[in-house]
């Protein structure tokens, strides 16, 4: 599993599977955030499936779905709730780890 690290205490990723968030909370995570849809490619794991992996591994989960191209302030202001509310360092991941990246990027932008 390879993931980009934005800052100290985010970083994010392409789509993970369950079997995947024990290595997670090894590399020292405390939370995930998925930032994918359910189902917008055949075969992904879903996100109820990771939540209860993450469950099972003590770590907190939230699922903020941004629709790829279609990011909306909605969007921004609840990955900014979560941010500021789960412990860090966080995860986040969605297909390629660049919705996440622009999430933190608009975050930054609105608080600058």
């Amino acid at each position: 599993m390879e993931y980009r690290q934005i800052t100290d205490d985010y970083s994010v990723s392409g789509q993970i599977t369950p079997e995947e968030v024990a290595a997670i909370k090894a590399a020292g995570f405390k939370s995930v955030i998925c930032n994918r849809p359910d189902d917008e490619q055949p075969g992904q794991p879903s996100a109820a499936s990771v939540k209860a992996a993450a469950d099972a591994a003590g770590l907190a989960f939230r699922h903020i779905p941004v629709i790829s191209g279609q990011m909306t302030i909605d969007n921004v202001t609840d990955m900014a709730g979560a941010l500021e509310e789960m412990e860090g360092p966080v995860f986040a991941y969605c297909r390629s780890g660049t919705r996440c990246t622009n999430l933190y990027m608009a975050i930054q932008q609105s608080k600058g």
